[in-house]
């Protein structure tokens, strides 16, 4: 498959003035997307069709200085090879990203990158859990996408209402669907939002049907489904690594592995979309520095009194502001450290010179 059109794999003006501002002189070097994610193992999908490609050594692989990883979605430079992988030279400028906390490394895990759309998809079973969705849309927000909340398996649940009515209290601002991959009931109200040279990132847990969803939209079967355990609707792992599936009218669906603990990296912005109504509260407290405990004055307080404000999200707020707080702090102390490493590096060189 060559003569590749990348422009229908979302590759816009906003990657391209970034090419051109670099000068390549090499004809072998060509823009490309990642479409999966093997640990360091990669496929892209550039002019010359879909290959295999590994990451340039001395340029990733140095200890001087950090670089930006790929992940599913992101458009990089490659060395083109008709003998074997292509070579990932540079990750290009995201326009959106999803970003985690990797609670092991401590460190920024970026899941998915470039995307317009994110679909929190949330099953209609016990997995149904306000303050993980939550945490969800803080993400999605922070992200630079357009969060949309999918409840899946409509079919199995008799009376929705009050799940609709619990998510219209948290999710403002937010479109919030229905469906059944099952029935296909639902799916048509999402059309808005397949559309050409667009990518959507869906998210969720294990076995709330981001498989089935998938097959849905795409009007064949491409993602394996498996079955939720009866006893208590959890469901198994389908999908083992980030991918990229090219779904009706040029649309990209990037599925991710199930995620039951998202930790919140980078997310001040979202946290601002998410408890938009705490926020304003904060705002017409006597003191710009209240903490919300006992100084006088806090409509926080008073709300959290008069029960306009649920007692648990204000206790979700204030944990994932903690999570915020922690991974900024975090951020900042990783530049320091890429700045430090990066005047080492020059200090080098002009030693050398």
């Amino acid at each position: 498959m060559n003569n590749i059109n990348l422009e229908e794999f979302g590759y816009s003006d906003f990657y391209k003035r970034q090419v051109e501002e670099m000068n390549i002189d090499d004809k072998d070097i060509v823009p490309a997307r990642v479409i999966e994610v093997h640990k360091e193992q990669y496929k892209v999908i550039s002019r010359f069709g879909e290959k295999s490609a590994k990451l340039k050594g001395s340029l990733f692989y140095n200890d001087s200085f950090e670089n930006e990883y790929p992940t599913v979605g992101d458009f990089v430079l490659v060395k083109y090879n008709p003998m074997g992988d292509d070579v990932i030279y540079e990750v290009l400028k995201r326009k959106s990203k999803f970003s985690r906390l990797d609670s092991w490394n401590l460190k920024e895990q970026i899941v998915a990158a470039n995307f317009d759309y994110v679909f929190i998809v949330v099953s209609m079973n016990y997995d149904f859990n306000i303050k993980r969705i939550e945490r969800y849309i803080a993400c999605a927000w922070q992200s630079g996408g357009t969060p949309v909340i999918i409840l899946t398996k409509c079919d199995l649940c008799s009376d929705y209402s009050e799940m609709i009515e619990k998510l219209n209290e948290i999710a403002f601002g937010i479109d919030i669907f229905a469906v059944s991959s099952y029935t296909g009931y639902g799916i048509d109200e999402l059309k808005k939002y397949i559309k050409r040279n667009k990518t959507l990132v869906l998210l969720g847990s294990s076995g709330v049907g981001k498989s089935s969803l998938t097959n849905t939209l795409a009007g064949k079967e491409i993602m394996k489904v498996n079955d939720i355990r009866e006893d208590d609707s959890k469901g198994r792992h389908t999908t083992t690594h980030r991918q990229m599936i090219f779904v009706s009218d040029g649309n990209m669906v990037i599925d991710t592995p199930g995620m039951r603990e998202m930790g919140l990296w980078d997310a001040e912005n979202g946290m601002d979309e998410t408890f938009s109504d705490i926020e304003e509260l904060a705002h017409n407290c006597k003191f710009s520095d209240c903490t919300h405990n006992s100084e006088p004055g806090c409509a926080v307080r008073k709300a959290l009194q008069e029960d306009t404000l649920s007692k648990e999200r204000f206790k979700n707020y204030l944990k994932l502001q903690k999570e915020v707080k922690f991974a900024m702090e975090k951020e900042k102390r990783k530049l320091k450290s890429r700045e430090f490493n990066n005047r080492k590096k020059k200090m080098k060189l002009k030693w050398r010179a």
